[in-house]
């Protein structure tokens, strides 16, 4: 297959973003959680110049032989991003337009500087004056600053032509500030300085303010996308350094004139290509802290509270219930404290000898952590993997390492180039003289606050072989072992990929023989080439392929020849909805024999290759019709599902032939809450 036979994973996450802005800009999305959408859209934006875009420009800077060596030409994909990017943030700005117009008409009014009255001016000015002006951070002279990454600033330009820097406090201060009026009236932090910023420079007459922020690289894993150590290596002794910090764009606001743009690119030492031209505002991610005022219930979303877990949360003894049978959670539906009692019972208990657990993403407080430490109080055996290398959470984790570390805990690093993204658990409980082992296996992180948004599966299994394998995996990340022998979990880098091969293999050879085959998978994120390359062969055969893939998606098409139509059997959709899909669930038809999965990876080369991830089957065929009827109920989505097709269109799924309008999400929580009060 040729490498143009996939789409660039970098360009296909834009259109990923695309999806979310149009959840922002649907009117049948309630009003103010619309703005929640627009502070997804921007924060996911920023996430992805400093880690996807900063990638590019490093590898812009290698040698000629060593860019050829990675397949792609960094130049050309960035231009293709920034004119994308470009594009996206003119219907950014036309959504916030539309959306303040209807706040408006809600009596909700988001106020400028040009817009405040008298009354409103005296009260800012007094309000800058007692809460704002101190912790304004100021630069009067412009030689030397370093801006810190994401950090909002003001430029001033004087009447000399010369200008002045000023960091909003917005670590200190809400950005959204009430003020007086009829209604319910905000403004800006931004504006509340605006107004006031002659104060700041007394010796200066100041003409205007304007926008700016800066985003830096993240630190570059290139191990993560790459999977020749030694090519690797080289890139990072080529480029000299893989410490972040180096810009990668400036934000600022479009109406700055070309005088006071080019003093900032000279004076911050930025290149054309960092400069990215943008509206009045930014960092408008806080729009995930706009205040709702009072008696808007009708603007946002209906109350969806988590339900109780049918059988665990009346369990009077946890370990006896999973024991009898398998227990499945799905989160945010249900509460997330199912797993923390089942970490507090293996605390207090004192037949419980020994705990082992991941973290990859933990809160900086939990009753998850409350109860590992309880553990150790009980002096119980507790051993911790922790990921040293998670984006963003590296400080965080290592911190709750180092504690636990403290406390007694055996305490275990992942190592370089190998990530440790499964999320497992496991309770060795002594039972009749016998060691009985108790395991949870998730799609999701072990974290309170990210599961009332990510929708995620666990399920909790005393089975014998499951729990086998899972030990296996332990050892392996205690280093007492180098390959398990598994026989029924799916665990990378060791068999994930080759069983996922053959079980699509398997299709193939059940259609080409003129028998039932399909496939349904649902995922982050499709981007290894073998697996795309392997969907294509399955295509090509007759296999019906059904993928629901949230985020970008590689797949391009299935033939060398654009006349070539592999629409009649492939059908790839992405919800985007009130919570972010993060589950990822493989069925396959299997000669009529149905095989199913769920665990922590994606069909991504790093999940597969480069990370320790593991994947369940589901045994017990009460969970399997369960999980089964909420993937349908997924696949049937016609009302948050879009197409993932060949133009990137993301237009809606066409549901004219369907008897009733299907939104998945609110439909799992139905279905849901009805087996709770059948079962209680």
């Amino acid at each position: 297959m040729k490498k143009n036979n996939l789409k660039h994973r970098d360009i296909n996450w834009l259109y990923f973003n695309e999806r979310v802005l149009l959840e922002a800009e649907n009117k049948e999305t309630p009003l103010l959680e619309r703005l929640k959408f627009l502070a997804i859209f921007s924060s996911n934006l920023d996430e992805y110049f400093k880690v996807r875009v900063s990638g590019l420009r490093q590898i812009k800077q290698l040698d000629k032989n060593l860019r050829k060596k990675l397949m792609f030409k960094a130049n050309s994909t960035l231009k293709q991003i920034l004119k994308t990017v470009d594009k996206q943030q003119v219907q950014f700005g036309k959504v916030i337009a539309s959306i303040l117009v209807e706040l408006e008409k809600e009596n909700i009014f988001i106020r400028s500087v040009a817009d405040f009255n008298e009354e409103q001016k005296v009260f800012l000015s007094n309000w800058f004056d007692t809460n704002i002006k101190e912790y304004c951070q100021v630069y009067p002279e412009t030689n030397n600053i370093k801006l810190t990454d994401s950090a909002l600033y003001l430029v001033t330009s004087h009447a000399d032509k010369s200008y002045s820097i000023v960091k909003l406090p917005t670590d200190e201060k809400e950005r959204f500030i009430r003020i007086p009026g009829k209604g319910h009236q905000y403004c800006y932090l931004d504006d509340v300085v605006r107004l006031s910023v002659h104060k700041l420079f007394p010796q200066k007459e100041s003409i205007d303010c304007y926008s700016i922020k800066i985003s830096r690289d993240a630190e570059l894993y290139l191990e993560d996308d790459y999977s020749d150590v030694e090519l690797v290596e080289k890139i990072y002794k080529s480029l000299g350094k893989r410490k972040s910090g180096q810009p990668t764009r400036l934000l600022y606001d479009y109406q700055m004139p070309k005088w006071l743009l080019s003093s900032l690119k000279k004076d911050l030492n930025l290149g054309d290509v960092d400069l990215s031209p943008g509206g009045k505002y930014h960092n408008l991610s806080d729009f995930f802290t706009f205040p709702f005022p009072e008696n808007t219930e009708r603007l946002q979303y209906e109350p969806k509270p988590a339900l109780n877990h049918p059988e665990l949360s009346y369990s009077n003894n946890i370990f006896e219930s999973i024991s009898k049978k398998d227990q499945l959670v799905h989160f945010p539906y249900q509460k997330f404290d199912v797993i923390e009692n089942f970490l507090t019972s293996a605390a207090t208990d004192p037949k419980v000898v020994e705990i082992k657990m991941t973290i990859y993403r933990i809160a900086k407080s939990s009753a998850l952590a409350d109860a590992l430490l309880t553990a150790l109080n009980n002096k119980k055996k507790v051993t911790l993997f922790v990921e040293a290398q998670a984006r963003f959470d590296e400080a965080n984790n290592i911190m709750w390492g180092r504690i636990f570390e403290e406390k007694g805990a055996k305490v275990i690093f992942s190592i370089p180039q190998v990530k440790v993204h499964s999320k497992v658990a496991m309770v060795f409980r002594k039972e009749e003289d016998k060691i009985r082992r108790y395991a949870y296996i998730g799609t999701g992180n072990f974290n309170a606050k990210t599961s009332t948004i990510y929708c995620d599966h666990g399920l909790f299994t005393a089975n014998k072989k499951i729990t086998k394998d899972l030990k296996q995996v332990f050892e392996v990340l205690e280093r007492k072992l180098i390959v398990p022998k598994l026989k029924r979990l799916l665990v990378s880098p060791f068999t994930t990929r080759i069983t996922f091969l053959n079980l699509i293999q398997n299709e193939i050879n059940a259609a080409v023989n003129g028998k039932k085959a399909g496939i349904t998978a649902k995922m982050n994120s499709l981007e290894d080439a073998d697996m795309i390359y392997a969907l294509y062969r399955a295509v090509n055969a007759g296999v019906d392929v059904r993928l629901i893939v949230r985020g970008f998606c590689c797949y391009l098409k299935a033939s060398d020849d654009p006349n070539v139509s592999m629409k009649d059997n492939i059908y790839i959709t992405s919800i985007i909805d009130r919570y972010l899909e993060h589950g990822r669930i493989y069925l396959f038809e299997n000669g009529g024999d149905e095989l199913m999965y769920i665990g922590s990876a994606d069909w991504m080369t790093r999940n597969l290759d480069r990370r320790i991830e593991v994947l369940v089957p589901i045994l017990d065929t009460d969970i399997f019709n369960e999980l089964k009827h909420i993937l349908n109920l997924q696949l049937n989505d016609n009302q948050k599902a879009r197409v993932l097709d060949l133009e990137n269109s993301n237009k809606k799924v066409d549901f004219s032939d369907q008897d009733e309008p299907i939104r998945s999400q609110y439909a799992i929580y139905d279905y849901l809450k009805t087996k709770l009060n059948e079962n209680r």
